[in-house]
């Protein structure tokens, strides 16, 4: 059912020119010190968490964020958390009802940058290089279209986009990325596609090319990327909440699908920010760091470059994933800007991000009064006015809970869905789809619960016979479950589907 309940909503393009724009008068205003400038050891490290700070001690004004907070909530931008961290020191931890932050967040493309780390650091330890041709990790496969361009394609060639194969390249990434997960064997996929360009001369935005770079992971470390991350990246950082899901054949999503808290999304940035060392240790050389924010390809009358995995302007990186998702490095301020979100336009939240760029100093009197604004403003956020509950539960919960209704013949593939019961603040929502059955939790307090598929959700009854399903995962989905009787209608409002199951048992 995952396929269905994400937004297909593509951000990219907009998204990508402000950030540019953002670059641009920031060199203007601020003092740029370059991509990587060799900046002081922290105070401290954020392994095991965050320290915040009143935002006047590390140059921010407080009433200034206090409204931009608001601002996003009252101009109904769908973001979900707003992370600012500067000087090593969280300004702002802002959460957007209904996210609270307590689970991993999907972080769409935002993986690849993570995907490309880790190929840096199996580089590091010799496992592989990035010279080595592609076909050369699957000697056991036949791979189709065989030409001496695919002979040739190099790793080096997938994290940097210039792969060469049959694409739709960034505005059809998504269908592109559809056509490989409608075959039984991803990786096969990928891998079988014509070459039109020459490997190496050609930018083309391709996820299936970053799945490859997962499976090339697995079949040189023996490890899953997640396992590989959990081992090399993730542990080291304090990383421990992490949904991050398989393909059919037991390889990691390359392209997307991590979730992360946005916490440890921003420890990430923080290690980029620090090239590659993390509390004395080298976690992925510098050298490889700094090679993975130059621009290597060009796209779009040259605004904007591709390194390995990170998009780079001339004076700042950033990582970005579907629906504005987005890890922001600027190094000439010492900040990080970290953004979840449900399918927000960057070209709302820019203005705010700007004033605090070019309000910002090295340090600001004490300002208790802002920092009163700001504590209220991020309740009212988190708060929100959209929580429903579904206590107490109708008598009709005794007759259905638990009940298996088979689903007629529908697009969709869902064969079979159950709700069960058994506790008053969660139910369980069991359904088969695509011959797959999948299990999730669902809230009944207003607090959403994650299933192992990165999905997280709550529920709540309209009215006697109508649950509500609330889906979180890239922007927010419903699907309202009616029953009648021995009947059941399975509601799907965002592709106008109704399917029709019923109740089997004697």
């Amino acid at each position: 059912m995952k396929n269905i309940l994400k937004s297909k909503a593509l951000v990219w393009v907009g998204a990508v020119f402000l950030l540019v724009l953002l670059a641009a008068l920031a060199y203007i205003y601020l003092p740029a010190r370059g991509n990587l400038p060799d900046l002081a050891a922290p105070d401290y490290w954020p392994t095991d968490g965050w320290i915040m700070t009143p935002a006047e001690q590390q140059g921010i004004d407080s009433t200034l964020l206090a409204g931009g907070v608001r601002s996003i909530r009252e101009k109904g931008i769908p973001i979900d958390s707003l992370m600012i961290v500067r000087n090593g020191y969280v300004v702002l931890e802002a959460y957007f009802s209904p996210y609270d932050g307590s689970f991993p967040h999907d972080l769409a493309s935002v993986t690849k940058s993570v995907m490309t780390t880790l190929i840096g650091i199996a580089v590091d330890q010799g496992k592989l290089q990035l010279d080595q041709k592609v076909i050369s990790f699957f000697p056991h496969r036949s791979i189709a279209n065989l030409d001496e361009r695919k002979k040739n394609l190099t790793v080096l060639d997938l994290v940097s986009m210039r792969n060469g194969m049959e694409s739709d390249c960034f505005s059809g990434d998504e269908a592109t990325l559809d056509t490989m997960r409608a075959t039984p064997d991803w990786v096969q996929a990928a891998l079988d596609r014509k070459m039109v360009h020459e490997p190496g001369t050609y930018f083309c935005y391709d996820s299936p090319g970053m799945h490859l770079l997962s499976a090339i992971l697995q079949e040189t470390t023996g490890m899953t990327a997640l396992e590989f991350a959990q081992q090399n990246l993730f542990g080291p950082l304090g990383i421990s909440d992490v949904v991050w899901l398989a393909d059919p054949q037991g390889y990691t999503h390359g392209w997307g699908d991590l979730h992360l808290k946005p916490e440890d999304a921003t420890k990430l940035g923080y290690l980029w920010l620090h090239s590659g060392t993390w509390d004395g240790q080298q976690i992925i050389s510098a050298s490889w760091v700094s090679n993975s924010v130059k621009a290597h390809s060009r796209s779009v009358g040259n605004e904007y470059g591709y390194g390995y995995g990170w998009w780079v302007t001339a004076f700042d990186f950033y990582a970005l994933g579907r629906g504005g998702q987005y890890i922001h490095v600027i190094p000439s301020q010492n900040m990080i800007v970290v953004i979840t979100a449900g399918g927000s336009d960057f070209n709302q939240v820019l203005p705010f991000l700007m004033r605090v760029l070019l309000g910002s100093r090295a340090e600001l009197p004490a300002n208790p009064s802002g920092q009163a604004d700001l504590a209220a403003a991020l309740s009212a956020v988190l708060q929100g006015s959209d929580i429903q509950l579904s206590a107490p539960l109708p008598d009709i919960t005794k007759v259905i809970s638990g009940q298996t209704y088979t689903c007629d013949t529908n697009p969709v593939g869902l064969t079979s869905a159950r709700l069960e019961f058994n506790d008053p603040g969660v139910a369980g929502f069991s359904f088969r789809m695509n011959n797959q059955d999948v299990f999730w939790p669902v809230g009944l307090d207003g607090k959403y619960r994650l299933a192992a598929d990165g999905q997280a959700q709550s529920g709540f009854w309209m009215d006697e016979q109508t649950f509500v399903l609330n889906v979180f995962d890239v922007g927010q989905l419903t699907r309202s479950l009616h029953f009648d009787g021995d009947n059941l209608e399975v509601g799907i409002p965002e592709i106008g589907l109704t399917i029709a199951c019923q109740d089997q048992q004697p």
